[in-house]
């Protein structure tokens, strides 16, 4: 099951999209498909039927975008929080087999992840290995080829 947590800058994202789609592409796709019907036949129209299909896109992901928003739990920062991995945490893990691979993730709600980023979602195995852990302790991880170790080297939170 999904989380419903999500970073603020994650919520301000998903605002920023759904007001992006519903006051200014939604619009303009609604002005195109009304000027391509006023063109005759529109089952051979190409600019109505992109346009009624991009409509309906738009409309899907502003349904999503809506709840996403009406169920989400912003998680803000608290100093609390210092010196363990909890939700919005950046932590550097050391491979336990590697003392030489490292890598850097951060803990976000589901429609944050990017793993461009290294944005992990909590609900990922590496992350709820991580939920509640220290600096120095070693978190397993399931993969598909076996357990992995790693050890946690620092932990640090976006303010």
């Amino acid at each position: 099951m999904k989380s419903n947590h999500i970073t603020r800058k994650g919520f301000e994202t998903l605002q920023n999209e759904l007001g992006q789609l519903w006051n200014i592409e939604r619009p303009k796709v609604t002005d195109a498909v009304h000027e391509a019907a006023k063109n005759g036949d529109r089952s051979e129209n190409g600019d109505y039927i992109y346009g009624k299909r991009r409509l309906r896109e738009i409309d899907r992901r502003v349904r999503y975008l809506t709840k996403r928003i009406e169920n989400a739990v912003v998680v803000d920062y608290s100093p609390k929080q210092e010196g363990k991995v909890y939700f919005g945490a950046w932590v550097t893990l050391e491979s336990d087999e590697d003392e030489h691979h490292t890598v850097r993730y951060r803990i976000v709600g589901s429609d944050e992840l990017d793993p461009k980023q290294s944005y992990i979602s909590v609900d990922s195995p590496m992350a709820r290995a991580m939920i509640g852990k220290s600096i120095g302790d070693t978190v397993i991880a399931p993969t598909p080829s076996g357990d992995s170790s790693w050890i946690i080297l620092s932990i640090s939170y976006e303010k």
